[in-house]
């Protein structure tokens, strides 16, 4: 999490949205640079407004923007599978070695969700707050161009980005029952990226 006092802006870092290239961008300029631990780098838009907005509220007097990316729901849950493919990972409960795509997207979908498929949700990460707190500017991961002129302006600078914490490449599909079913169980994630202009 980044935030940006005079521009009265702060970004969220979502898991496997390309934000870290973000962060080590952009992390001196930052007023507030938060990169570890990762509950709090992470830290979803609920946990923002609990502890960090009433911090400059309170102190500063000031509601700051939130801003955050989105990855297309099946992409996202690619670049997970992916990333937890590492040979570090072997061996562990949420290592994803030995099972397939389908069968991860499978165990992301259920109730009780298998530890090799417990990543969390950008719904959830994402959703508006009660007190009215909610994200501002909210960008396609895919629409790199966009999110990084927005920055850019919006911060009065250019940004050098450097790709940082990628998930192995690998050629992944997920049939057509699957991708049916995720839909289904997890439409608040389709329809929360499908709003995004």
């Amino acid at each position: 999490m980044l935030v940006f006092h005079d521009e009265r802006l702060v970004l969220l870092s979502v898991p496997k949205t390309g934000t870290t290239a973000y962060q080590e961008a952009l992390q001196a300029r930052a007023d507030l640079a938060i990169t570890n631990p990762p509950e709090l780098k992470h830290a979803a838009l609920y946990r923002y407004n609990r502890w960090i907005r009433p911090m400059f509220e309170r102190v500063c007097g000031v509601e700051l923007e939130v801003a955050a990316v989105m990855r297309e729901p099946i992409s996202w849950l690619g670049s997970w599978y992916r990333f937890r493919q590492r040979p570090f990972m072997d061996g562990k409960p949420n290592s994803t070695k030995g099972i397939s795509f389908d069968d991860f997207v499978r165990g992301y979908c259920k109730g009780k969700q298998p530890e090799y498929a417990n990543v969390g949700s950008q719904a959830t990460f994402l959703e508006p707050q009660k007190n009215g707190c909610r994200v501002t500017h909210l960008f396609r991961y895919e629409d790199q161009p966009r999110f990084q002129g927005f920055l850019e302006q919006r911060l009065d600078l250019k940004i050098a980005l450097e790709r940082r914490n990628v998930s192995p490449e690998m050629a992944l599909s997920l049939s057509a029952d699957v991708e049916a079913l995720l839909r289904r169980k997890r439409a608040k994630e389709f329809e929360l990226y499908d709003s995004i202009s």
